[in-house]
């Protein structure tokens, strides 16, 4: 079973695989066309692994698509990873 970032890492992931499949390429193709490791790009999709920006805008480009189309609906709670969120509590 392969191991999941966060929710958030897997709903960007959809986002990209989506994009890519209605753009009819492969996984290697947006590789090469956004010069980012082939292993990447799949870790990508799956939510294994959670895209940095300049990554997310190189992917988006080769899918001809605004990265702001491979965010939408995210949510705070979604960055949540081992039930933590990841804010910052005020000391009360």
């Amino acid at each position: 079973m392969s191991r999941v970032a966060s929710d958030a890492a897997a709903h960007i992931g959809a986002l990209i695989a989506e994009q890519r499949k209605r753009q009819g390429m492969t996984q290697d193709q947006v590789a090469v066309l956004s010069g980012i490791d082939s292993s990447n790009v799949r870790a990508y999709e799956t939510g294994r692994s959670m895209p940095n920006i300049q990554s997310l805008v190189r992917v988006a480009d080769a899918l001809g698509v605004h990265p702001g189309e491979l965010l939408d609906g995210l949510k705070p709670e979604m960055f949540a990873v081992n039930g933590s969120d990841g804010r910052r509590r005020s000391a009360g």
